[in-house]
């Protein structure tokens, strides 16, 4: 054999130990115990073994893909924080959507409870309202999976999918307690980002202004209608959060940026994260125009960053009741699979300093509706404290 050969030979050979070692270091459950334990780390090897006891113990048939999945979510879910969350390649579409003001899904807003999910709104038009779905109601199973105990996130990714395709949801009247099995099928839902219309109190005109989330571009429209009911005449605006569990950071710079003409809006710091201000930028409405702030339990993160700015600079009152408290903020990181990591790195601070973890911005002017009633209680407070206000300039 001449040595070309025995070169070749070599080279062949090292290429067939090359990806043959990269294959095995894909299957570690493959390699024998103590090639397993000498090649490959003490976790994943751990894993395989408990992925082999599965497929061959378990009592019912399991998808390796799903196991995997699991053990994923299962990693962040070590964290102890609710608001870190892996999403898998079809969360991270749905959650994509929800951002950018649509999604498919059954057409209702609802925030984590033990139970499940709580309706705190229905759009109108929606599967969700022609099915039957209230405000307050709960949503405590889907297709048969228990909601309890799993973050909002995780929940809301269950009711939502394809437009025309069918979910089964189990809910609970607070007031009966009997729950009921609803058949929905699921529709593109176009989120009405921002509503407003013009309120009298005592002949005057005030402006209400409804945000529901802080999607792309929700600052504009905030801008469009805030100036369509000034034209109109309106003395004051009544900013309604209620029910708007956040969204973007920058839409909840710019939103306040609305309002207030300049000076610091909020800012975050984290462990691996420097400092970072955010300024009011753009210009603001007059600053002699009265503005109040609605909230309740259901305003969280750029929610209470917008009511912490107006309240902080002293451009606004706060009426209604305490807010959620979300002092933290996350960050995306898109994986290999498709899927992202939806991680907490850090606080975000009002711009007095104050963090609003689990305390939530407390009004100053309590208010709050009774969702079994058909009308609302809170708003007329809000719009009476703005009318004392507007005749107090």
């Amino acid at each position: 054999m001449t040595s070309l050969s025995k070169t070749v030979i070599a080279v062949a050979c090292g290429l067939l130990l090359f990806l043959g070692g990269i294959w095995m270091g894909g299957h570690p459950e493959r390699l024998p115990d103590l090639a397993r334990d000498t090649l490959v780390d003490d976790d994943r090897a751990l894993r395989a073994e408990i992925v082999d006891s599965i497929k061959d113990n378990f009592y019912k048939q399991t998808d390796e893909a799903d196991i995997q999945e699991s053990s994923l979510k299962g990693i962040v879910e070590g964290l102890g924080d609710q608001f870190s969350h892996y999403l898998s390649p079809e969360e991270a579409k749905q959650f994509q959507q929800a951002v950018q003001g649509e999604f498919e899904g059954v057409g209702m807003n609802v925030e984590e409870d033990r139970r499940g999910l709580r309706v705190i709104r229905v759009f109108e038009g929606s599967p969700a309202e022609k099915g039957g779905i209230k405000q307050g109601d709960f949503i405590t199973a889907v297709d048969g999976k228990s909601l309890a105990g799993l973050s909002s996130d995780v929940a809301t990714a269950l009711i939502k999918g394809e437009a025309g395709t069918k979910v089964k949801l189990e809910v609970v009247d607070p007031d009966e307690g009997t729950p009921r099995t609803i058949k929905l099928t699921r529709a593109k839902i176009e989120v009405p980002v921002v509503e407003g219309r013009i309120r009298r109190v005592d002949g005057e005109k005030y402006g209400v202004v409804a945000l529901t989330t802080f999607s792309d571009g929700a600052h504009a429209k905030v801008r469009q209608e805030v100036d369509r009911l000034l034209e109109k005449g309106a003395e004051g605006i009544v900013l309604d959060l209620r029910g708007n569990g956040g969204g973007l950071l920058r839409e909840a710079v710019l939103v306040s940026s609305q309002f207030v003409e300049d000076g610091l809006i909020t800012f975050t710091e984290g462990r691996t994260r420097p400092r970072r201000e955010f300024e009011a930028e753009g210009e603001a409405i007059d600053g002699d125009i009265p503005v109040v702030v609605l909230v309740d339990r259901g305003s969280a993160s750029a929610s209470e960053i917008v009511t912490g700015a107006l309240r902080d600079s002293k451009r606004a009152t706060v009426v209604g009741t305490r807010t959620f408290g979300k002092g933290v903020f996350q960050e995306l990181e898109k994986l290999s699979n498709g899927g992202v990591l939806d991680i907490t790195v850090g606080e975000y601070f009002l711009p007095s300093g104050e963090n609003i973890g689990k305390k939530g911005v407390v009004p100053t002017v309590k208010a709050k509706d009774d969702p079994e009633t058909d009308r609302d209680e809170a708003l007329p407070k809000a719009l009476r404290t703005l009318a004392e206000k507007a005749a107090a300039t």
